[in-house]
């Protein structure tokens, strides 16, 4: 069979894939199933008011024609970033695929439309509530790590040098992994589901975006059970909460003091 049809089947079926599936296993989140995530962060995790895990995987590919170095990465190869939010089920939720590898997770964050939807109040997150024994309110936060900035809505890890002295934050550091640890167990089930992930895919930049993307659609739908069931409220039509991010404004990089806060 000629290479030119192979891809073109390869294609067809990736289109015909993530047409078919994404509306039902990669859904937009509506607010039932971001309380759903926060109720299974906290009895999972012990890491309350956790909405999702925040992380970016390289994805190798062969090196793009006439390319420079904008795909070549500290790991000292070419690849794509696949950033990603993983709900406490271990499943994706939100994905970006397509940025540098030349650029960082923080960078590809700041710059991906996941960062400012929040902030806009647009991606249906609860609003704020206090935390338990607490009277002020805490907003809804995703957890990451150090790759990415402070922000109110984004927490990461106190500094060793902070926390090895201080039995609260190192206990707040030890439940932030345990959270963090559900989108590097999803990333992990992608590989191991499909291995051609381990070593550089020698296809387009833009086919390997697609293939990506379909096979973060199929591990939802192998993780899911009784789909049709769990999903049926995704197909009626839901109402924009304008959250508890819409007035919160975000800086490039340096953290805001309300985003310390929020982590103390």
């Amino acid at each position: 069979m000629e290479y030119s049809t192979v891809s073109a089947i390869v294609t067809e079926v990736c289109e015909a894939t993530w047409r078919c599936l994404q509306p039902t296993y990669l859904p937009e989140q509506t607010q039932d199933m971001w309380e759903e995530n926060i109720k299974g962060f906290y009895e999972k995790c012990q890491f309350p008011n956790c909405i999702g895990s925040l992380d970016g995987k390289h994805v190798q590919i062969k090196r793009p024609s006439k390319s420079g170095l904008t795909y070549f990465n500290y790991l000292h190869s070419y690849s794509t970033v696949l950033l990603a939010i993983a709900d406490h089920d271990s499943k994706f939720t939100c994905i970006d695929i397509g940025s540098y590898g030349k650029n960082s997770d923080g960078g590809i964050f700041e710059a991906a439309s996941m960062a400012k939807i929040p902030n806009r109040g647009t991606l249906n997150v609860p609003e704020s509530r206090p935390l338990q024994g607490q009277n002020e309110s805490t907003p809804c936060v995703l957890a990451s790590n150090e790759a990415f900035p402070l922000h109110p809505y984004l927490m990461r890890q106190f500094p060793y040098r902070h926390s090895r002295n201080e039995e609260l934050k190192e206990k707040y550091n030890k439940r932030l992994c345990r959270a963090r640890r559900t989108v590097e167990n999803v990333f992990g089930i992608l590989v191991q589901k499909w291995r051609v992930f381990l070593r550089p895919l020698e296809i387009k930049v833009d086919t390997a975006k697609l293939t990506v993307k379909t096979a973060c659609v199929l591990c939802n739908y192998l993780k899911s059970k009784n789909s049709e069931e769990k999903f049926d409220h995704v197909l009626q039509p839901t109402a924009l909460n304008m959250g508890a991010f819409r007035n919160l404004n975000l800086h490039p990089r340096r953290p805001a003091n309300f985003a310390f806060e929020i982590r103390k």
